[in-house]
């Protein structure tokens, strides 16, 4: 492994449709601050949108929430080459017609420097995931009501 993989933190990727292709762009600006705080690293940030026939096209940063200003430039040409065609199709093909969605890949930099103390000692990772929000509403429902 290089160096500069060595210390890379966990990698994760996102998929968040906007239903009716409306983008507010009220999470932006708490993006560029997980960026400028150096918690994640925007690896790729692509749109799409399908349309109502199921047409997909990709959608330029651009003045996503119609005030005037390139909510996204600061990520303009954000691209590390590891979202492919078939991620992009993937993610299109999970979107309701007459929708859009970012997909966004990030390097969680918070992890990285106890990721790469783990690497180091050879331990490898075996397993990952995430616990929705629903099911874990659900499961603290449950254990509140058991007690």
């Amino acid at each position: 492994m290089s160096d500069e993989l060595e210390d890379v933190g966990p990698i994760d990727y996102l998929v968040v449709e906007f239903p009716g292709n409306r983008m507010t762009g009220e999470g932006f600006p708490l993006l560029v601050d997980l960026v400028d705080r150096g918690i994640i690293r925007i690896m790729d940030l692509m749109f799409v949108r399908k349309d109502d026939d199921g047409t997909v096209s990709g959608l330029e940063i651009a003045d996503l929430d119609g005030d005037g200003t390139l909510d996204l430039a600061v990520f303009e040409g954000a691209s590390s080459g590891l979202l492919g065609q078939d991620d992009i199709e993937d993610a299109a093909a999970a979107l309701e017609p007459g929708s859009s969605a970012g997909i966004l890949v990030y390097e969680n930099r918070w992890a990285a420097p106890f990721a790469a103390a783990l690497r180091r000692g050879g331990a490898q990772l075996i397993a990952s995931g995430r616990i929705p929000v629903p099911a874990l509403v659900a499961a603290l429902d449950e254990a509140e009501s058991a007690t």
